[in-house]
């Protein structure tokens, strides 16, 4: 089941709850692509489902910034006093030519599609030869999934091992995986007053128990294809000399030495 685009504009936008998400969310996904820095800066960085809350501070320093948004979903013009970058496309055909991307972020997209097999066989299709992709999802174990009052609380959370598994599938190579989201889905002014301080020391925390979000980082790895022929050269390194005469003793030299 996707959610409407309005009520996740209201959420991230329009509430503290949903503001405070955004900035621990986006928070840890710098601090894996820090933007303007390393080869993240001039690069071309998509986002698939509602991820665009994300992708704000990849706006100056990135060769091109794309939202996809899935028509199950709708679209809104995004960002706000700026051209807009985001555009609407079907679940599991994007208006991409292949290896367009160097770096996606899937955020909203996966937990909630019918087709998810399909669906990241369209993200490994997009991405470039080494390029990235950050997916995250709802955690299976964490306080956010059973809340239908947050978006987190819509679709089929995850656990890293079944995201794991899933990347794989299509042919992914998993890199990294973290957590975010440590503060409970509340609106209490306390909270939200420390979610700064529950962020940090989540990150602290060995395993990913209290966390709203799991993230998986992936690579695309192509191999470089085998050429026919070339074991068979290899084994066979003297076939040249075949049919040439072989060598005889010099006449004279055969039988003992005179002196």
């Amino acid at each position: 089941m996707h959610l409407d685009v309005l009520d996740l504009r209201n959420f991230y936008y329009r509430t503290q709850l949903g503001r405070a998400a955004q900035k621990a969310i986006r928070d840890q996904v710098v601090r894996m692509w820090p933007a303007g820095a390393g080869d993240v800066a001039g690069q071309t960085i998509a986002g698939f489902g509602f991820a665009v809350p994300l992708l704000r501070p990849y706006l100056a320093h990135s060769r091109r910034v794309i939202g996809l948004m899935p028509a199950q979903q709708g679209v809104m013009p995004w960002p706000a006093g700026m051209p807009n970058v985001s555009v609407l496309c079907e679940e599991a055909s994007w208006p991409l030519e292949t290896g367009f991307a160097d770096r996606l972020i899937m955020m909203h997209g996966l937990e909630t599609s019918e087709q998810s097999d399909d669906l990241m066989a369209e993200a490994w299709r997009v991405l470039g030869p080494g390029g990235r992709a950050l997916i995250i999802v709802p955690s299976r174990t964490g306080l956010w999934a059973p809340r239908e009052t947050t978006p987190f609380g819509f679709g089929r959370p995850y656990t890293l091992g079944q995201l794991d598994a899933q990347a794989r599938r299509a042919g992914f190579v998993p890199e990294r995986q973290a957590a975010a989201l440590f503060i409970p889905p509340s609106q209490r002014r306390f909270w939200l007053r420390s979610a700064a301080l529950w962020e940090s020391i989540g990150q602290k925390i060995p395993a990913f128990l209290a966390a709203g979000v799991v993230m998986l980082e992936v690579s695309k790895q192509i191999h470089a294809p085998r050429r026919p022929g070339l074991g068979v050269s290899v084994r066979s390194p003297l076939s040249v000399l075949e049919g040439m005469a072989k060598p005889r003793p010099e006449a004279g030299l055969s039988g003992s030495r005179r002196t």
